[in-house]
């Protein structure tokens, strides 16, 4: 009855219930550790010693074999003169870029000026380069670009 002054003992909770509490905990501290985990930065693995003046010969070499070949292509009738100084811009340009890092192939004279660039590389583009591709009449002769372009190659710091 209502008024009954009976004590009821506290409601027991199933052993479950606690399992099931602590799988969760268990849970929730297994993301975190996998988070953390994952997410670390990596130690970087010792790299092996790169002789970097043999692998810059070795570039030059490359690029100077790709100017031999359009000088090569130009005398043979197989390059005209405005494609030779296209082909010896992109090839100078790609050497610059890949030996400094400089973004050469994207930038024009007037950027490659303000940079600061070998003078080399701005004198054989405005004195051959530029004038053959952009100027109206003959373009200069490709076997002085092809010289120019090996100063290029072989004057880069």
């Amino acid at each position: 009855m209502p008024g009954d002054d009976v004590l009821y003992p506290p409601a027991q909770y199933s052993f479950l219930w606690l399992l099931l509490v602590l799988a969760v905990l268990l849970a929730i501290v297994g993301v975190a550790v996998l988070v953390a985990f994952l997410t670390r930065p990596r130690r970087l693995e010792a790299q092996p010693e790169v002789d970097r003046p043999a692998v810059l010969t070795q570039l030059r070499v490359e690029y100077l074999e790709g100017i031999d070949d359009i000088e090569r292509r130009v005398r043979a009738g197989e390059l005209d003169a405005r494609r030779a100084h296209a082909e010896l811009s992109r090839l100078m340009r790609a050497f610059v870029n890949e030996y400094s890092g400089l973004e050469a192939p994207v930038l024009t004279l007037r950027d490659l000026v303000a940079q600061g660039v070998h003078p080399a590389l701005i004198d054989a583009l405005g004195r051959f380069t530029y004038p053959s591709l952009f100027r109206r009449g003959a373009p200069v002769d490709p076997v002085l670009g092809a010289q120019a372009a090996r100063q290029v190659v072989q004057t880069w710091h």
